[in-house]
């Protein structure tokens, strides 16, 4: 029997995770389809209520259910729990376990941008949904000592930071308002900057504006194409670098969760990128724009499975 294997969101028209996981099960020889499934919110609980049917291997879960979707699983791992946020889930039986391979996948992002260098200490980062979760819990794994959170609803920046209180009590993680000055000052004082949010996705627009951009930052844009921000920081000097490592090693993560089998990376890299070529763009979260916070988190962008 052909397993299943469903990405939930609402939207998911502009996912890239298809075409990598279906190359990735093709080339195993693995029988099992991934689907696309646009859910809204309030069919979320139906969707999860599914794939507990055995023709199921799991799911991904992207915009804007990795938060919501936590309390529906029956078990979480170290990552999920740490972060309130889940983007893959796997069967054990009948019952859900919620992972968030998107930590494993940041990490991978992060060593990359940083190379050879020593991995810096302090953080901004843009956006607080489910992609800033994994960004945040990822950079206390790495040892940062400051990291400070932009937001454009302050009080979602403040939950995440309350969020983390006991995870990041030996360092200083906060919360600031999203002001063009506070973000330039805060910027000449750090080292990595990491736009968890989807400005830029579509159009010309930046979270930050090119002249406050000093030129030795390490800049990480979690959406899968070259931004108005990555641009403006590699013409002011700065190392730039994409969300696709992210997305291609979450998925990794996920496709052996599932399958028990190492990912074939080569493979999954090829089909991100012949997708790519084919016009598909797609941010790591929740989209930014003038949805309802109940409905879509503002500038929350957020991770991998999309």
């Amino acid at each position: 029997m052909t397993k299943r294997i469903v990405l939930i969101g609402h939207p998911v028209a502009h996912s890239l995770s298809g075409a990598m996981q279906q190359a990735a099960f093709d080339t195993l020889k693995i029988d099992a389809r991934y689907e696309l499934w646009d859910r809204p919110p309030i069919e979320l609980a139906d969707a999860i209520a599914e794939i507990r049917g055995s023709d199921f291997l799991g799911a991904n879960i992207t915009i804007p259910h990795k938060e919501r979707v936590v309390p529906m699983m029956d078990r979480l791992t170290e990552e999920a729990q740490a972060t309130g946020a889940a983007n893959t889930v796997t069967r054990e039986g009948k019952r859900l376990v919620g992972h968030n391979t998107d930590v494993a996948g940041f990490e991978v992002a992060l060593d990359a941008l940083v190379g050879r260098q020593k991995m810096p200490r302090h953080a901004v980062v843009l956006g607080a949904g489910g992609g800033g979760r994994a960004v945040v819990y990822g950079l206390i794994r790495a040892g940062f000592q400051r990291i400070v959170v932009f937001n454009r609803h302050l009080h979602r920046a403040e939950g995440m930071v309350r969020h983390f209180a006991r995870s990041a009590s030996h360092m200083d993680l906060r919360a600031m308002p999203w002001h063009e000055s506070i973000i330039e000052s805060e910027l000449a004082k750090t080292k990595v900057l990491i736009n968890a949010t989807s400005i830029g996705l579509d159009g010309d627009e930046s979270p930050v504006p090119a002249e406050a951009i000093p030129g030795d930052l390490l800049v990480l844009d979690l959406i899968y194409q070259r931004t108005r921000l990555l641009s403006d920081a590699e013409a002011a000097g700065c190392i730039v670098q994409d969300g696709e490592t992210m997305l291609l090693h979450q998925g990794a993560a996920a496709f052996t969760l599932w399958t028990g089998q190492p990912a074939p990376l080569e493979v999954m890299a090829d089909a991100l990128a012949g997708a790519r070529s084919e016009g598909i763009r797609s941010a790591e979260g929740e989209p930014a724009g003038e949805a309802t916070e109940e409905a879509v988190p503002d500038e929350t962008a957020a991770a991998p499975a999309s």
